[in-house]
C-alpha cells in the first residue's frame, strides 16, 4: 500500500498542473485582444490588453505614497482586466449594460480562478472584486493609473501618426476623474508635453492628417463602462 499511496501522491498534482497550464493559455489570449477604443478610432496596430496592464503595473511600481500598499496596487493592475481574455474588451459602442458587462466578467473570473489552487484563486478573485467595486485606496489609485495609461497611449499614437490632438476625446473623457496627487502630477506633465508638441507641429505648417478624422467609425475610448 506504501507504493500505491506514493503513486497516488505522484499523480495527484497532475490535474492541478494541467489546470494551471490552461489558465496560462487563457491569459495568453490577452496578448491578442486589442484595446477596443483604438480599433474604433482606426489606430494602426493597436496595443493589446496585456500591453496596457503591463505598463499600468510598472506605473504602480513607481508610486511613492507611503499610505498605499504598492505591492497590492501592482497585483490589482495585473488582474483588473483578466476577464477580457474570455469576454473581450467590451466598449460602450457594444451596447452592453454595465450590469451585463459585470455579470459576464464575473463569470469569466470565476472560470479563470477556478483553474487555480484555492489560495491563489481567492486572492486573484478578491483583488478583481476590490477593483470592480473600488473598495480600497489601492483600487482607486489603480483606476487613476488605468485612465492615465490610456491618455499616455493616446498621446503616443498622436505623435506616432503625426496627428496632433486627433485623440482628444480620450483626454476629454478623463477630465476631473483623477484623484491621487502623484497621478495628477503625471497628467499635468503629460498635458504640458502634449501642448508643446501640438504647438510645434502647428508652427511647422498645416498637417493634412489633422482634418482627416474618420466619421464613419463610432468613436469610443478603450475605457469600458466600468
Amino acid at each position: 500500500s506504501g507504493s500505491q499511496s506514493a503513486a497516488m501522491a505522484a499523480s495527484s498534482p497532475k490535474p492541478s498542473v494541467n489546470n494551471i497550464l490552461q489558465f496560462m493559455k487563457l491569459i495568453g489570449q490577452l496578448k491578442r485582444v486589442p484595446r477596443t477604443g483604438w480599433v474604433y478610432n482606426n489606430v494602426k496596430k493597436p496595443e493589446s490588453v496585456s500591453d496596457h496592464m503591463y505598463r499600468m503595473s510598472m506605473m504602480a511600481f513607481t508610486i511613492e505614497d507611503r499610505k498605499i500598499n504598492k505591492d497590492r496596487c501592482i497585483k490589482i493592475a495585473l488582474v483588473h482586466d483578466l476577464a477580457e481574455c474570455i469576454v473581450g474588451d467590451i466598449a460602450p459602442a457594444d451596447n452592453i449594460s454595465k450590469e451585463e458587462k459585470h455579470r459576464r466578467e464575473e463569470e469569466a473570473m470565476k472560470h479563470l480562478t477556478g483553474l487555480l489552487p484555492e489560495d491563489v484563486k481567492k486572492e486573484i478573485f478578491d483583488l478583481w472584486e476590490e477593483y470592480e467595486y473600488q473598495t480600497s485606496l489601492e483600487a482607486r489609485l489603480v483606476k487613476d493609473l488605468d485612465l492615465f495609461e490610456m491618455i499616455l497611449q493616446a498621446y503616443e499614437y498622436e505623435v506616432q501618426e503625426k496627428s496632433p490632438r486627433r485623440l482628444q476625446e480620450f483626454f476629454d473623457s478623463t477630465k476631473g476623474k483623477f484623484n491621487h496627487p502623484e497621478v495628477l502630477q503625471l497628467v499635468k506633465s503629460l498635458n504640458e508635453e502634449r501642448n508643446c508638441q501640438a504647438a510645434a507641429s502647428s508652427s511647422d505648417g498645416p498637417n493634412p492628417k489633422e482634418s482627416q478624422s474618420d466619421t464613419t467609425a463610432p468613436h469610443q475610448t478603450p475605457e469600458t463602462t466600468s
